[in-house]
């Protein structure tokens, strides 16, 4: 005998047991089930339920109206520099072209960036030696920045860390870094077509070195200052180097760490313009170069707004960047 057929057996008197089923009404099975009020749903007259409450459209409100405040005086101030600018350089014997006179010559540049770019499975593929958009000669010339801005950001920290704990280091090194960084970034090119006899590793070295000096320095900076209770704190725990390095160190010092990283990449972007135009080759460089040369004065403009575009962006990101590890610190 199951559980089921236990409880809903009758009592020996004829009472039905308060466990076992209901017989079902052959006339009561036809009657529709009323649905309960709280299951009844309200109808959709229209899509207001749907719309966040009013508490959350108004931080959404609130950061819309703080990016146009912010936003409004630039786009301003823009709208009355060129025509600033149209109305100073609008005469056709003006010998800097005006800001129409740019977008009607140098409408292919501006509307076909990526002319001789593709993009495929295997990645990004740029035609050499052929007719290159002003985009292809940007990503070529930001190849050459992440090759070299990287090489002297790891070699940079680690060079800072070291004059910064340790005082013979320091002693030893910060005087000929300082004369070191010094030097113009042009000054080291004869050098490096020396030693690499190609251009394209010249031109790494050329951003290698000039970037390296600020991260150094803020580097070791931000090592010195150091709180003395965060070293006692490490004496009193007992930590090894390297829990200390990883623990204290490295987030003690990343705001000046990350000062110089954005030094750095202004100073490896201006670089590398600078010896491509010397070198030649493929690059925002050459291109700027190749356009003066050609007598294309409004390619050059339109050369001189992408290198700004893209150094601010580099600037940006390595602070946003910088942002996010110290909050992780």
């Amino acid at each position: 005998m199951t559980a089921t057929s236990v409880l809903a057996t009758p009592f020996a008197d004829g009472t039905p047991s308060p466990h076992a089923e209901p017989e079902s009404d052959p006339a009561m099975a036809l009657v529709p089930e009323m649905p309960t009020p709280s299951a009844t749903v309200a109808p959709e007259t229209d899509g207001s339920h749907r719309l966040p409450p009013a508490s959350a459209l108004t931080p959404l409100l609130e950061r819309a109206r703080d990016i146009a405040a912010s936003i409004w005086p630039t786009l301003l101030m823009l709208v009355l520099l060129l025509g600033i600018w149209e109305a100073a350089c609008g005469n056709p014997e003006s010998s800097l072209p005006s800001p129409s006179r740019v977008w009607s010559e140098s409408h292919d540049v501006i509307m076909h960036p990526f002319k001789g770019v593709t993009f495929d499975a295997t990645g990004l593929h740029i035609a050499e030696g052929g007719d290159v958009g002003i985009a292809g000669h940007i990503l070529t010339s930001l190849e050459r920045v992440a090759i070299g801005y990287g090489l002297s950001a790891v070699m940079g920290v680690a060079l800072g860390i070291l004059i910064g704990q340790s005082l013979f280091a320091f002693r030893a090194l910060d005087p000929l870094f300082q004369v070191l960084r010094t030097v113009p970034p042009l000054a080291w090119l004869p050098i490096s077509l020396a030693i690499f006899q190609q251009a394209g590793p010249s031109a790494v070295f050329l951003i290698f070195i000039t970037a390296i000096w600020p991260i150094i320095l803020n580097t070791a900076a931000g090592v010195q200052n150091i709180p003395p209770t965060y070293r006692n704190v490490g004496r009193v725990l007992a930590l090894n180097p390297f829990t200390y390095l990883v623990r204290i160190m490295l987030p003690a010092t990343v705001p000046y760490m990350f000062t110089g990283l954005r030094i750095g990449v202004g100073m490896s972007w201006l670089a590398i313009v600078a010896a491509e135009m010397v070198q030649g080759g493929t690059g925002i460089g050459f291109f700027i170069w190749d356009s003066y040369n050609s007598s294309l004065l409004t390619d050059t403009i339109v050369a001189l707004i992408w290198i700004g575009m893209v150094g601010f962006s580099l600037d940006r990101i390595v602070g946003w960047i910088g942002r996010r590890v110290a909050r992780q610190g």
